[in-house]
């Protein structure tokens, strides 16, 4: 429309947008600034998805096998030193009976013997309350840290020669850690269900793990939710021996 002063006069037709159709293109307008936005977000990647946990996941999962490469590259050059130094040492016989002995106690040589093992598993995805027993929580359906803790202490009490966790033997500096619902053992990740064999007198160990308080509170979830719980005795059993490193990190050994 001109404004000039040439411009015929008479009434002006004024012109009015539908409020609908202001309403509409509003909601377009809006709805194509969201989709921008998720786009620059989302960055070509599906955003209901928890990707970053996912990485962390993945990472997590290399770095544990990369930690069982370097064990297993480990192992080899700490048998061949061995064999050097007892080929070249001039150690005496007593000498080399006292380094076996060590090496035995320290649970770095393979270990053979009867044995009992221990399977614990987390309670299966639908578990219900057995009758008598309350709903369950989350935290009552998987299996903890001292609930591995404990079976392992029951078995050093029950006079355990030798102790493993999933693959790998247990020495004295071993920790046994769960985050969330995976194992953490020595830089390696497990998940359930988690194995723990122990060599020594069955008897012994089986009478141990049932005198433990610890683990009768865990057989009262075994029974009112499903957890997983097995007990086996074997005749003959090899432990491999630790092959990472025994060097303290956060401790001083004392002189």
């Amino acid at each position: 429309m001109s404004n000039s002063a040439d411009s015929p006069q008479g009434p002006v037709r004024r012109t009015f947008r539908h409020p609908a159709r202001v309403l509409t293109a509003a909601v377009f307008a809006l709805a194509g600034l969201i989709f921008v936005t998720s786009a620059n977000t989302a960055k070509g990647t599906n955003i209901r998805t928890d990707s970053s946990l996912l990485k962390l996941s993945d990472l997590i999962q290399q770095r544990s096998n990369k930690n069982a490469q370097l064990d297993e590259t480990t192992a080899a050059v700490r048998k061949d030193i061995d064999a050097l130094v007892r080929r070249d040492d001039g150690s005496t016989e007593a000498e080399d009976a006292r380094l076996k002995e060590l090496e035995r106690a320290g649970g770095t040589t393979k270990l053979t013997g009867r044995s009992v093992s221990v399977t614990l598993n987390d309670a299966p995805p639908n578990a219900t309350a057995n009758p008598g027993y309350p709903d369950p929580q989350p935290n009552d359906l998987v299996i903890h840290q001292q609930d591995l803790q404990a079976v392992v202490n029951a078995l050093w009490q029950g006079g355990a020669r030798g102790i493993q966790v999933m693959d790998q033997r247990l020495i004295s500096t071993s920790a046994v850690r769960c985050v969330g619902n995976t194992l953490i053992l020595q830089g390696r990740v497990y998940s359930p269900p988690y194995r723990i064999t122990a060599v020594g007198d069955p008897g012994k160990l089986k009478q141990a793990l049932n005198n433990s308080p610890a683990i009768s509170n865990y057989l009262l979830y075994v029974k009112a939710y499903g957890l997983g719980w097995k007990v086996d005795e074997h005749e003959a059993v090899t432990l491999p021996g630790y092959s990472g490193t025994v060097d303290l990190h956060y401790a001083e050994p004392v002189k």
